[in-house]
């Protein structure tokens, strides 16, 4: 084993062997593979091997694709098979929501390049005779589905990587991992030390124990997952092909051909976690006992969905280990926090998403970002607010929930609250049904008397929208209040600040007593935020942004500040909190309990104040996300609850109503606002966002992705962001549908919803540039039905902006 490396991934299952195969694939071939025991030693040797591309968020889904794609090129470059059998996948529906589910994952499939289809019961029974479609209104068919031999595949990713120059050290297990001031890493093994520049946890049940030995927690736990193989089946041997895997979600099984008979898995609701207090050292090919009481109920309803399991014998019970996250996406990425120490854990699905988990990482490394959007895994979407016993509930619950249908508007009840605001308990008074985000409750809407405390999961209209609309209206008509704490909130301080921001921001600084509106950019001009910059004094900001960004953000800042300490970070996005308030009437409401001249001559909009609210000493900014007159009243949080009460006496009769964020989302969409992780994501760049109008392409400062902004200035951007309002019935638009124009795909949604105050449905999305006109006509696919849709350019709301300006 040499003395030093460029990276040191530890871990040799599937993911730390695609991991070093794409450093060696992109560039670097001075780097290793320590593993503790032999190759697939972990969970992957004893995987079902299954593979498919439908995931939720359409990034994931295309690493997915792309993962099942590489295997073709594995075997040409390493001569060895990886088993494969792309035999299709049939998701099957069993109920009219689980349809809604698969149509709108086929329409995202349109612009994805995905050749999938929804088929009838009729097409299911010839695509796989051995299923009772008895109750099935449909499925899901992709192609590309399939299964292949785990230890194959993962020897040709180390075959392939040893080619190109890895080093794979075996039967060593890792014993220390100590950080150096030059940012490299001492990695203390058993059979000696070498010092690594990086370090990778591809440590897969062990990631927990690698994060330990560099002083961090790995978001995730292990669960025991149990599947049959069983004996020979004359119904599946007899065939002149190969049966396609079947899902069904119903019977939260999976199945398919094995050999001359069968696999079937299952996610079943009596699930149990495993190693709880860390996961043995010697664990390695070990099975763990068998528990077919556990799937009883699973079992029962798969000898229905599958009569011929009735008929065959069991052969084989497989009983091992996976890790999950709380998500159950996997973990990857710089871990906040420390240096040069990278993630790739997490990846319960390691066949499925194994390869785009290793191409993501190897990008970050070498080229500094990602491709593509990935934030749906990247390890700082937890913060260092979660914890173990946060963790395990909810990987409880994903696998539970692992065949649920995934609606967007709905929020998962596990381990809540975890965090809330002071206010919590005033607004649960009220009847606030909530929503949680980085681990914070936030409300979503105000129940009326008489309806339930929750959202009814949809992908139609919800038992929400009539409440939602009355909250809307209260904004418009008279004065709205709605918490602020769901922002990211840091302070910036030191002799170096403003010359710092005007770096790490890419559109100007403001003057002390002002606020300017900013895209932060990466180096290749993709947007990684949307900031709010105030400038408190000349050597005090504060910058706002996404509250779930938090551990990114930060990751980012302390990634780029300078030596010599003339900057400081401080995170307080929970220290300093209030309430926005928003409508013709907030002007009057603030007046009554301001200490200082709120006139419009004497607080202009992106004006920023230090005042004192009744007994509490705020800070005050004249802007509004619901495009109305408004203002973000900051406080210490231990005020923030004698803040509401001083606003909600002043605000009697002025028609005060609080508004949760259904409402906030609406009342943007009449402003065409766009959202971060919707309209503004890495994905994109200034111009085609239309974040350019905010882009100070002039300023003296070189600021990071300067060059790649100018070039996509200079050359202009291929599509373009627009609004559209939407001929919808009952089913608005929530993001990624497609667009269509003159009967092809030529964009996609990025959101949308109704907007209450306007009585119109709006969808934000992507439009080829030579078409994005005003008035120019498109149609829509939500649900599987072709909508009618108008772009309009002019907004829906207040489009003179007189109401948020005067």
């Amino acid at each position: 084993m040499k003395s030093h490396t460029r990276v040191a991934v530890i871990g040799g299952g599937v993911v730390g062997c695609s991991v070093l195969y794409h450093l060696t694939k992109l560039g670097w071939n001075d780097v290793m593979l320590i593993e503790r025991s032999e190759l697939t030693s972990g969970s992957t040797w004893h995987a079902a091997g299954g593979f498919h591309t439908l995931n939720a968020d359409t990034n994931m889904a295309a690493l997915q694709g792309y993962t099942i794609r590489l295997y073709k090129e594995l075997e040409e470059i390493t001569g060895m098979s990886c088993g494969l059998h792309h035999v299709g996948g049939v998701t099957l529906a069993s109920t009219p929501e689980r349809m809604d589910f698969l149509k709108a994952e086929r329409a995202k499939h349109r612009y994805m390049g995905l050749d999938t289809e929804i088929v009838t019961p009729e097409e299911i029974k010839k695509l796989s005779p051995i299923t009772n479609v008895e109750g099935v209104l449909g499925a899901l068919y992709d192609p590309l589905d399939g299964h292949l031999d785990p230890s194959g595949t993962t020897h040709a990713y180390a075959k392939a990587a040893k080619m190109a120059g890895a080093e794979i050290i075996l039967r060593n297990p890792v014993l220390e991992l100590n950080p150096q001031a030059d940012g490299s890493w001492e990695i203390v093994t058993k059979e000696g030390t070498v010092i690594a520049e990086h370090v990778v946890n591809a440590g897969g049940l062990w990631a927990r124990e690698v994060g330990e030995m560099a002083g961090v927690y790995m978001p995730l736990h292990p669960m025991e997952h149990q599947y049959l193989v069983t004996e020979d089946a004359p119904e599946v041997y007899e065939l002149d092909r190969e049966l396609p895997h079947v899902m069904d979600p119903e019977g939260e099984s999976y199945l398919r051909q094995e050999g001359r008979g069968l696999c079937i898995g299952f996610y079943e609701q009596s699930c149990d976690a495993w190693a709880e207090r860390g996961t043995p050292m010697d664990f390695g090919h070990e099975l763990l006992n068998n528990n077919l009481d556990r799937i009883g109920d699973s079992l029962e309803f798969a000898f229905k969905r599958f009569p011929v399991l009735e008929k065959v014998g069991v052969k084989t019970v497989i009983n091992g280990p996976f890790t999950f996250a709380p998500d159950g996406n996997p973990l990857v990425g710089p871990v906040p926090g420390l240096r040069n120490y990278w993630s790739a854990c997490g990846v319960m699905a390691g066949f499925s998403q194994g390869g785009g988990v290793g191409l993501t990482l190897a990008e970050w490394m070498i080229e500094g970002e990602p491709s593509r959007d990935v934030f749906a895994m990247d390890v700082a979407r937890f913060g260092d607010w979660i914890t173990p016993g946060y963790t395990r509930a909810k990987v409880r619950e994903n696998y539970q929930r692992r065949f649920s249908v995934s609606y967007p508007n709905e929020e998962l009840p596990v381990a809540r609250p975890h965090q809330t605001t002071p206010a919590y308990g005033v607004w649960k008074d009220q009847r606030a049904v909530f929503g949680a985000a980085y681990g914070m409750e936030a409300v979503n809407y105000f129940a009326p008397e008489g309806e339930p405390l929750e959202e009814t999961p949809s992908f139609r209209r919800s038992n929400a929208f009539d409440a939602v609309g009355a909250e809307c209206r209260a904004v418009r008509e008279a004065v709205g209040i709605n918490e602020v704490h769901n922002f990211g909130k840091y302070l910036v301080t030191g002799s170096g600040a403003r010359a710092w921001l005007d770096v790490i921001m890419a559109g100007s600084i403001p003057k002390p007593g002002r606020l300017a509106l900013n895209p932060m950019l990466s180096h290749k001009g993709k947007l990684i935020g949307d900031f709010t910059v105030s400038c408190l004094s000349e050597q005090e900001f504060m910058v706002t942004a996404s509250f779930g960004m938090q551990a990114a953000h930060l990751r980012w800042f302390e990634t780029n500040l300078p030596s010599g300490g003339s900057v400081e970070i401080e995170n307080i996005s929970t220290k300093r909190i209030g309430f926005q308030i928003a409508g013709p009437k907030a002007r009057e409401l603030l007046s009554r309990v301001a200490f200082e001249d709120v006139s419009a001559e004497n607080f202009k909009f992106l004006d920023i104040k230090k005042t004192d609210i009744g007994t509490c000493r705020a800070f005050i900014q004249r802007v509004s996300y619901t495009g109305d007159l408004g203002y973000e009243i900051y406080v210490r949080a231990e005020e923030q609850v004698a803040l509401y009460n001083i606003l909600a006496e002043a605000g009697k009769d002025l028609g005060l109503k609080p508004f949760g964020m259904r409402a906030m989302m609406s009342l943007r969409l009449e402003k065409s606002f766009g959202s971060w992780a919707r309209e503004f994501r890495p994905d994109y760049m200034p111009v085609e966002t239309g974040m350019d109008r905010f882009t100070s392409y002039n300023k003296a400062a070189d600021f990071i992705g300067k060059a790649a902004a100018l070039k996509e200035k200079e050359e202009g951007a291929s599509r373009k962001l627009c609004t559209f309002v939407v001929d919808a019935i009952d089913a608005d638009v929530w993001g990624d549908e497609p667009i269509w124009h003159e009967g092809k795909v030529v964009g996609f949604v990025t959101s949308g919803g109704y907007a209450h105050y306007t009585q119109k449905s709006v969808a934000n999305g992507f439009l080829p540039t030579e078409i994005a006109l005003d008035g120019v006509e498109v149609e829509i696919e939500v649900l599987g039905v072709m909508l009618k849709a108008r772009m309009f350019t002019e907004t829906l709301f207040d489009p003179k902006a007189e109401r948020m300006l005067g």
